[in-house]
């Protein structure tokens, strides 16, 4: 068992700087951007928007408990259950033992411990839970999507292990489903037949990374 734990540390390692190793100085500074939580506000308003736009008004507090309890799960889960217990050091914090091979951006080092990664757990959290509330093929590509590139954008700027993304995205799914199940177990949950203005948040996310995209030029020029 140990054997076979050590290998799976090994291959994880190996893709991480392999992943990490590949970079360049637009790209340092748009994985940055991207990585962050305040710059997708306008996304995250604009889901909460559609929520709004959609559903009655006892839909819509039940829907917002949801997205809260998701979040809480996921982060909770990820920061203050396994991170103290598994206690893996961030690949490029001081004291892992690869650190000196590892490309950070901009000094960003991360805290202590990545395993699981809370980002790749909200992320997926958000993404799962929006998918099952409305089902909707261009916001759940869209938003998937955010959440992959969230993930790898984490391995480039050197502060998870694909690993520590993987466990983080899966907590962060099963946390969802676990949500939307008790939304429609004990508040009856029902989708509505037709969900207006569901491209909205894709657009407004796409024009984010345009403006992200349009950062990282000029601070690279």
């Amino acid at each position: 068992m140990t054997s076979i734990l050590q290998s799976l540390i090994d291959l994880d390692t190996s893709l991480f700087l392999t992943v990490n190793g590949v970079h360049g100085e637009y790209f340092d500074q748009f994985m940055y951007a991207y990585s962050g939580k305040l710059v997708w506000i306008p996304m995250y308003a604009c889901i909460f928007y559609l929520m709004i736009l959609n559903f009655t008004r006892r839909q819509l507090l039940f829907a917002a408990i949801g997205v809260g309890l998701v979040i809480l799960f996921a982060d909770q889960m990820c920061s203050h259950l396994i991170r103290p217990w598994v206690e893996r050091w961030r690949p490029g914090n001081p004291n892992s033992p690869i650190c000196d091979l590892v490309h950070i951006v901009n000094g960003y080092r991360g805290g202590r411990y990545g395993f699981p990664s809370c980002h790749a757990a909200n992320t997926f959290a958000l993404a799962t839970y929006v998918m099952l509330l409305f089902r909707h093929r261009w916001l759940t590509c869209f938003l998937m999507g955010w959440a992959i590139v969230t993930c790898y954008s984490r391995v480039y700027l050197g502060v998870h292990y694909p690993g520590d993304l993987l466990v983080g995205g899966l907590v962060g799914a099963l946390g969802a489903v676990l949500v939307y199940w008790l939304l429609c177990r004990f508040a009856h949950y029902q989708r509505p037949a037709t969900l207006r203005r569901g491209v909205w948040p894709v657009w407004t996310g796409l024009l984010t990374i345009l403006g992200i995209f349009i950062y990282a030029v000029c601070i690279t020029l």
